[in-house]
């Protein structure tokens, strides 16, 4: 399972050209926060994104990796200005329980292809317990056939669809934790993998199966973590309809549903300035600090003013520079973390 790059949905791409017959089309409004989604299994990540978008009627809506549809688990999913901070949280670790189904190994190394090769040995627990170490660390691993990687302009999977062998190349990839949790039976076993960018955790069954001499696949698999998000911020698809739905009622207000723009920037440090110097960075125009204000650190910060979100910004020898300048106006994410969640 690898995060690709963010699926950005335009506004009015996932509704049709004309309402209903006497029903108003609603107009889309600008909505900035985050939307931890627990994505269920049999959902396309994409369609995830226009579920939540539509609730909300926001104007802008993207995902910080996608998960495939028998996957389920962390979708974080960014709506307006928090699109912009979507490379962070793409970027950052991600952690995945998955059960491996020993025996055979299948062409999307998952529960959804066609049976490839098999095998009558199961792997003792001790055996499986000795291969871990060489699947953590720094790795080489090869992508599954069935994968969004191009080759020539042409998505992988596309090309295995028809067909056709994929030739695909290994890749460095971090796996900075892979625990056994569980043997439920002979024919599986569950494990939690900590991981960075880039890493398919369907590979990563598969060759371990082969290593094991009993090949295997992926049968389940739940994302637990995306970069600063975990299970705890995690959503699930009917309670945020419910929440929708009592916002609209009046009970409460959407602001409470959304975690703010910058969740996403928990690992960056945070810079707050005057309403003066926020309105130069607004207008994107640098900002010199001197004295006591001046910043004793470099690199990446975000800005805020009065306690809101301003601009990401790159300090050296004193001057604020802004990269991405944030503009909240609308509906924003108030809740704190795990608050109405």
């Amino acid at each position: 399972m690898q995060d690709e790059v963010p699926i950005s949905v335009k506004a009015g791409s996932d509704e049709p050209a004309t309402a209903p017959v006497g029903q108003r089309r609603r107009e889309k409004r600008d909505v900035h926060g985050w939307i931890i989604l627990d994505k269920p299994v049999g959902m396309t990540s994409t369609h995830a994104v226009s579920i939540v978008k539509r609730l909300f009627t926001a104007k802008r809506a993207g995902h910080a990796g996608t998960l495939d549809p028998l996957a389920s688990g962390c979708l974080p999913i960014a709506l307006g200005e928090a699109t912009k901070t979507v490379p962070f949280v793409m970027d950052g670790r991600k952690a995945y329980r998955f059960s491996v189904r020993w025996g055979e190994e299948r062409d999307t190394d998952d529960a959804e292809g066609r049976v490839a090769a098999t095998s009558d040995a199961r792997p003792p627990i001790e055996e499986i317990r000795r291969i871990l170490p060489q699947f953590t660390g720094a790795i080489e691993q090869v992508p599954p056939q069935f994968s969004a990687i191009k080759i020539d302009g042409e998505r992988a999977y596309d090309i295995a669809r028809d067909g056709d062998t994929v030739e695909l190349k290994a890749r460095a990839v971090d796996i900075h934790r892979l625990d056994l949790v569980e043997v439920p039976d002979p024919d599986h076993a569950v494990f939690e993998a900590e991981c960075g960018k880039g890493t398919y955790v369907r590979a990563l069954a598969r060759d371990m199966g082969r290593l094991l001499a009993c090949r295997g696949h992926v049968s389940a698999l739940r994302r637990t973590e995306v970069g600063p998000f975990t299970e705890q911020d995690m959503i699930p698809l009917e309670r945020l309809e419910s929440l929708c739905h009592r916002a609209a009622a009046g009970e409460l207000t959407l602001a409470q549903a959304l975690l703010p723009v910058e969740t996403a920037l928990d690992d960056i440090p945070a810079l707050a300035i005057s309403k003066a110097d926020a309105a130069r960075l607004q207008r994107g125009q640098a900002v010199l600090m001197r004295g006591r204000d001046a910043p004793v650190f470099h690199g990446m910060v975000y800005v805020t003013a009065s306690g809101r979100l301003i601009a990401l910004a790159e300090i050296d020898r004193g001057e604020i520079v802004p990269k991405r300048v944030f503009n909240l106006a609308g509906l924003h994410g108030s809740a704190g973390r795990h608050e109405g969640h």
